[in-house]
């Protein structure tokens, strides 16, 4: 699973690990992101979607319809 949201575009960011003696190491900021199934009314079907927790808090509240066309409306396959 890629490491970034469908509806949000949230994508991993990129840092640094310092230590007690102040030396930095390269590290990954992933975003949580979870594989979530949803039953699409309008095409009679279950898309997966795989979202970051803000982006299924999204589709809560605007509706699986306005979500999977804002996905659309960013390119992505649904």
């Amino acid at each position: 699973m890629s490491a970034h949201c469908q509806l949000t575009g949230r994508r991993p960011a990129f840092g640094n690990n310092v230590s007690h003696s102040h030396r930095r190491t390269k590290r990954r900021f992933d975003p949580n992101i979870q594989s979530k199934r949803y039953w699409l009314p309008s095409e009679s079907r279950y898309v997966r979607l795989t979202l970051s927790t803000r982006g299924i808090k999204t589709v809560d509240t605007l509706g699986i319809e306005k979500a999977v066309t804002r996905i659309r409306a960013r390119g992505e396959k649904v």
